[in-house]
């Protein structure tokens, strides 16, 4: 298996480039016309660690999903991405974006304790259970936070505060990149890349997931959605994958702003439900 080219997406899709800039002109236009929206709440000390929060309206009471960027740990900005707010908004359903920082500034492994950060402070502030989402690294600090038992975070919070989400071209096993360049930031350890692997975790009962990934996506990235289903269903979770027919690691993304695409449909059903046990539960 070749793993530099199996994971290096931007070769695999030269559009790339205008792709972004497409993502970056919605997302500004979103942000100017969204009902409501709080930006730049900062949830750590760096300027990359806030959190962009949209609603569907003025009263600010809606479930919300949790959403983090790809970029392999390494690059991108959240507001390069806001535009992935609208199918959920769509809904009655908010989205709140996180920043955290980059690689090589700091290891994965803080990466993931400010996602983890970034998901008490929404909570806290919101007071609701949350629906975690992302893209690419994006989709593996989803997945790290949906395996997460909270009151080891956080005991002043609710230890359910995210039981579900739902991953778009993750990467849940990080073991195959440790022999790419994308290492050469990473300076991932064998060892390392292992233990911040979500598909080897335990994961807490009662929890699932949705591995989305696009049908033109290179195998191991279908592999990796496939494979991680499959670990986390074998432990109990409701986890699954599904291919997205046409999309590649970027188009994948445009589901996320149609309203009637099945995975909206998914990430509002699993806000919904959230919100639901939330009830059940006061």
């Amino acid at each position: 298996m070749d793993y530099e080219s199996e994971y290096d997406n931007r070769a695999r899709v030269p559009e790339f480039p205008d792709i972004v800039a497409g993502w970056i002109s919605r997302s500004a236009h979103l942000r100017g016309d969204v009902a409501a929206a709080d930006l730049g709440i900062p949830h750590g000390p760096s300027p990359r660690q806030f959190l962009d929060i949209l609603w569907p309206d003025a009263t600010r009471q809606a479930p919300v999903v949790l959403f983090f960027h790809g970029g392999y740990w390494q690059r991108q900005h959240p507001r390069e991405v806001t535009f992935v707010a609208e199918g959920c908004l769509a809904h009655g359903v908010a989205v709140a974006l996180a920043g955290y920082d980059l690689a090589p500034h700091v290891p994965v492994g803080n990466i993931v304790a400010q996602a983890r950060g970034a998901a008490v402070c929404l909570h806290h502030r919101i007071k609701r259970r949350i629906v975690v989402s992302g893209h690419s690294a994006g989709g593996h600090l989803a997945a790290a936070l949906t395996a997460t038992r909270w009151h080891d975070i956080d005991v002043r919070g609710a230890d359910d505060m995210v039981t579900s989400g739902l991953g778009i071209s993750g990467v849940y096993d990080l073991e195959p990149l440790v022999s790419t360049r994308l290492n050469e930031a990473l300076r991932l350890s064998e060892a390392e890349a292992r233990r911040l692997s979500p598909i080897h975790w335990e994961v807490p009962a009662g929890r699932t997931f949705s591995a989305f990934v696009g049908a033109e996506e290179s195998a191991e990235f279908r592999r990796q959605s496939r494979d991680f289903a499959v670990a986390w269903g074998e432990q109990g979770a409701v986890a699954d994958s599904v291919e997205v027919p046409g999309a590649n690691h970027f188009t994948v993304l445009d589901q996320l702003a149609d309203p009637a695409s099945a995975m909206v449909a998914r990430l509002v059903e699993l806000a919904r439900a959230s919100e639901d046990a939330a009830s059940l539960a006061a």
